[in-house]
């Protein structure tokens, strides 16, 4: 069998060229700025919330009501916070919603509330919570 021959100047034989210093800081310097970035959109999105809430409870007071309690926690007691509770019919349906004013006080609370609802209610839950309270719901 005869050996194949590679065109002339083709195929290099000589090894590649090293990168030059300034490409080697400038790699560095995009791997280090894509580093952070993923640091600072994990520690946003999987750290801790300045406000969170959850139920503790519910009990279907009627075919229209349902009454539901929840646990507040927040970094910063003495700002009133919002709360969107609501509740959910058998078909998944939002039946009703109410935004409840937390008032300062202590970092963790419990609240407690009375929903209308459009339709026969089967569960109670919190939506969110928020500082930005509107102003129709201020006590100042």
């Amino acid at each position: 069998m005869a050996q194949r021959v590679l065109p002339e100047g083709r195929y290099s034989k000589q090894s590649r060229k090293p990168l030059a210093k300034w490409a080697r800081w400038a790699l560095l310097a995009v791997a280090v700025a894509v580093g952070a970035l993923i640091a600072f959109v994990g520690y946003r999105n999987l750290g801790t919330k300045p406000i969170e809430a959850k139920q503790t409870a519910f009990i279907l007071l009627s075919d229209d009501q349902v009454k539901v309690s929840f646990e507040v926690s927040r970094d910063q007691p003495e700002r009133a916070a919002v709360c969107i509770i609501r509740a959910r019919s058998k078909d998944g349906d939002e039946a009703g919603r109410r935004e409840v004013l937390v008032p300062p006080g202590n970092d963790v609370v419990v609240e407690t509330t009375v929903l209308r609802t459009s339709k026969p209610p089967v569960t109670g839950e919190v939506f969110g919570c928020s500082y930005q309270v509107p102003a129709y719901l201020s006590t100042s």
